[in-house]
């Protein structure tokens, strides 16, 4: 039996979605799952599966803003209006369902699961906004060698351990670090001369 979301605690899932005008969709691996979803006030839930949110400039250059997975929620209403193009894109099979926040908030003034999602929603917020945070204090780190540190220190306190996988491919690291990727890779052949890390196949040992 699948884990409950966290965005569904305290509720039947099937039957709070059949109250809705929800739309579950699946995607394929690579696939974009939505872009500028026109109405700002439709939230989707990664039902099962992983996406990246992801951010191209003017001249092409992607950035990867945040990692989502089972359980985690998008939106246009989290992020700022800009002249830069937002996609979301599977980074496995994923079900999405989509639901729409004005129908929510109009539902919670009769119905307690719908005031309950909306708790539910409120504070997935707040956790997100915590991880955006470490993102900002990541992306304000002056050098290669500090972000690489700085973000290799935050996974190692996430799975209480001094080694991890990386969960990235290099490319996507060198994007959501805003870095090149042939300078990350030699920052990173250095971090391992220097006895700072251990990288083997992908799987990250800080050695200090």
């Amino acid at each position: 039996m699948l884990e409950k979301l966290r965005i569904y605690e305290n509720l039947d899932e099937k039957k709070f979605l059949s109250t809705l005008q929800s739309n579950t969709i699946l995607y394929k691996n690579n696939q974009t799952i939505a872009y500028s979803l026109g109405n700002r006030n439709i939230i989707g839930i990664i039902e099962e599966g992983s996406a990246n949110l992801v951010r191209f400039d003017y001249n092409g250059e992607r950035t990867i803003v945040e990692e989502l997975y089972s359980g985690d929620i998008f939106s246009d209403m989290f992020y700022s209006s800009t002249n830069s193009e937002l996609l979301v894109i599977a980074t496995s099979d994923s079900q999405v369902t989509f639901v729409s926040y004005d129908e929510l908030v109009n539902k919670a003034q009769t119905s307690i699961n719908a005031l309950t999602f909306l708790n539910n929603l409120i504070n997935q917020i707040t956790e997100k906004l915590v991880r955006r945070n470490e993102r900002i204090e990541l992306l304000t780190t002056r050098t290669i060698r500090n972000k690489l540190l700085a973000y290799f220190e935050l996974q190692t306190k996430k799975v209480n351990s001094k080694s991890f996988d990386l969960e990235y491919t290099y490319t996507d690291l060198a994007d959501y670090l805003a870095i090149d990727r042939s300078a990350m890779m030699r920052e990173l052949k250095h971090l391992k001369e220097d006895g700072f890390i251990n990288d083997i196949n992908r799987k990250i040992t800080l050695l200090y």
